[in-house]
């Protein structure tokens, strides 16, 4: 079996749908849990995997009405790109729209690159697609938004330095270890279980020569900051900020490269499984992102909100807080019992902002 994209010139979905007897508020519910089984509504193509893009299109916008505003939701397959690519997508369609000269053709800069360790097609040892296709369904999880205000980050950054005596430590690391504690803490598991913080990681800049800021693709890894219960809860947050920092700093070109190498040599097909109930704390999207710069000419979006897609225990994404200046908002999927634990817990409340759009 192989993979590889063969596009059919059958373009986009785009679906308009009305919604009036529901407002904004309803979507963003303030200071509560996300909606979610609302919001699912309002993004195309939900329960799908990558393999449906044999049949599905690669890429499907949902315009839906509310009764005072709208919800752009966009569907993207995740074989086709990742996070940069589709923000890069995304902030290119904006910027042709808001354009005076949007009537006419705009060429956009896309770039292709492949490793010499993997070069297309890409051959995968299964013979029937049964055999790595799994429809995850995560048991019920609350979700909710979490804000942390720029200087509440730069104080965090600043003790996780202290702590741990140097001053590299970054401020999404600091919050990175900050979860990945007070989430471990709040599933109260035994002091010798071995836990995990992953964070997803983009390989442009650390491949050597670097990609192409017009690289359209996939090009992410993820790290790993691997501690028992009891020696994680025991240190301060400079120590676990300091590992999750190790990790990053380890991630290189050889790093990157063979790792594509002993996936072309023995590929794995992921899924939300996999991770779901391991004992660990996935770090998804970035706030680096320029979400709150997509601007379609309808003025800046109030708030941003995620599909289904990856949604599992102890799953943590981040975006950048509305009023920008470093500022970060959090995305956690958390069962009930855990997110109540997390949401009394004295570490996290004198960090995190109770009030988010």
């Amino acid at each position: 079996m192989f993979v590889f994209i063969d596009c059919n010139n059958e373009g986009a979905e785009f679906i308009h749908a009305d919604a009036h007897s529901i407002s904004v508020e309803d979507v963003l519910a303030p200071s509560s849990d996300v909606p979610s089984n609302l919001i699912r509504q309002f993004f195309p193509f939900d329960d799908a995997v990558c393999h449906d893009g044999h049949v599905l299109p690669l890429l499907a916008v949902q315009l839906t009405v509310l009764a005072d505003g709208i919800f752009l939701a966009c569907s993207f397959n995740h074989a086709v790109g990742d996070g940069t690519s589709y923000w890069y997508f995304m902030n290119t369609w904006a910027e042709i729209c808001r354009s005076e000269s949007s009537q006419g053709h705009r060429h956009v800069p896309l770039d292709r690159y492949f490793m010499d360790e993997a070069k297309p097609p890409i051959k995968l040892s299964f013979s029937n697609e049964s055999e790595f296709i799994v429809r995850y369904s995560p048991p019920p999880l609350r979700e909710k938004m979490f804000h942390f205000s720029s200087e509440a980050l730069a104080k965090l950054k600043a003790k996780a330095n202290e702590e741990h005596g140097t001053s590299n430590i970054s401020s999404f690391q600091s919050l990175s270890a900050l979860m990945w504690q007070c989430i471990i803490r709040a599933w109260r598991l035994p002091a010798e279980q071995v836990t995990s913080c992953r964070l997803a990681i983009q390989n442009r800049s650390r491949l050597q020569p670097p990609l192409s800021p017009n690289y359209f693709g996939n090009s992410i890894d993820g790290i790993s900051s691997a501690a028992k219960v009891g020696e994680l809860l025991a240190n301060g947050i400079g120590w676990a900020a300091w590992a999750i920092h190790e990790a990053v700093v380890a991630h290189t070109d050889d790093v990157i490269r063979g790792n594509v190498r002993k996936w072309v040599e023995a590929p794995v097909i992921y899924n939300g499984g996999m991770l779901d109930g391991k004992f660990c704390v996935l770090m998804g999207s970035s706030p680096r992102f320029d979400m709150y710069g997509c601007e379609f000419g309808w003025g800046k979006a109030v708030a941003l909100r995620s599909g289904a897609a990856s949604k599992f225990e102890g799953k943590v994404s981040s975006y950048p807080g509305w009023e920008g200046g470093g500022s970060v908002d959090l995305e956690v999927c958390l069962s009930t019992e855990a997110m109540t634990a997390l949401e009394a817990d004295p570490e996290f409340l004198n960090v995190v902002s109770l009030n988010i759009n």
